[in-house]
């Protein structure tokens, strides 16, 4: 009942149109064991995710992003109970019509971290930096090896070369300006990680709007780390870029505890090089998100403005 989806563009028509593709949810709900349920669609989000009751969340994946259903299927089974954070439990995952797939899974507690975060005092703040610290540490601390045949890239290098070939012409296409374009080959060629890395289980979108929180406001404890599909294998500097920009948000007294927490400090010119190498990198969003300072007009000095700790 949900209709066929054979490219991007379509798809791109398709969510947002929840009138279209409430049947097929409904009919879903039912196969798995949930008449009568009364599904209410998450505003925010890529693909189709809905509030079943208060226990259970659905997402939907289309054929042509089939392998991330797979993909955050295995991860969240993999995760269960592993993280000093709450993740959701996985009940149930497979095909549906058309192509179509899903993810049944627990719904958990809290709000949306990015919302909450303003009606939080400092060092309520401080207390979930420290436990997105402490939570990402345990993450990247887990063997990948069960997983590598649903989360890859199965060759990190060749992943870093071939975004590394592309890196100037997708900032370009986002409208980054010619100032910054012309200097990213330069700085990608310093900055770059060569040879071999440690390889971890990444988040890739470790960031508030991924966390959420509840408690009281002078003491919240995070309640939960949601959203896997886009998982990957790498290098765990890379989870940083998110850290940074939306967790910390250029705040180097929070990137101090935050590293604390984790165990270690990474090199701001490392995570400056994987935010230009990310797979939604997008640069002029970023400059217009966070400012740079006075004089930080070349890569070295945006990465100590975004990624130092002061």
């Amino acid at each position: 009942m949900l209709p066929r989806v054979e490219t991007d563009e379509e798809f791109g028509r398709l969510v947002a149109d929840d009138a279209l593709l409430r049947p097929g949810v409904l009919d879903l709900c039912r196969r798995l064991g949930l008449p009568g349920a009364d599904p209410v669609r998450f505003a925010e989000g890529s693909l189709p995710v809905y509030a079943i009751g208060g226990a259970h969340v659905l997402k939907l994946f289309p054929a042509t992003v089939a392998g991330e259903a797979a993909r955050e299927a295995r991860v969240l089974a993999h995760l269960a109970g592993r993280l000093p954070v709450p993740t959701p439990e996985l009940h149930a995952s497979g095909a549906y019509e058309n192509g179509w797939r899903y993810v049944l899974m627990s719904r958990l507690a809290g709000a949306d971290l990015a919302v909450a975060w303003p009606d939080i005092g400092r060092s309520g703040q401080d207390r979930l930096v420290d436990a997105a610290g402490e939570a990402l540490a345990a993450l990247h601390a887990l063997d990948p090896a069960p997983l590598a045949d649903v989360v890859g890239p199965g060759d990190w290098a060749e992943f870093v070369a071939g975004q590394r070939a592309g890196a100037v012409r997708r900032q370009r296409e986002r409208g980054l300006p010619p100032e910054w374009g012309g200097r990213i080959d330069a700085f990608l060629a310093a900055a770059t990680p060569s040879g071999r890395v440690e390889r971890a289980l990444l988040h890739t979108e470790f960031m508030r709007q991924h966390l959420l929180v509840d408690g009281a406001a002078d003491t919240p404890r995070l309640s939960g780390l949601l959203d896997f599909e886009p998982a990957m294998i790498g290098d765990p500097d890379y989870d940083f870029v998110g850290v940074g920009l939306f967790v910390t948000r250029a705040d180097p007294r929070l990137m101090t505890r935050f590293a604390k927490a984790y165990g270690r400090t990474v090199d701001p010119r490392t995570a400056m090089a994987y935010t230009l190498l990310h797979v939604y990198s997008n640069l002029p969003w970023y400059l217009r998100e966070l400012p740079p300072p006075p004089g930080a007009d070349d890569f070295a000095s945006l990465a100590e403005a975004w990624f130092g700790t002061g």
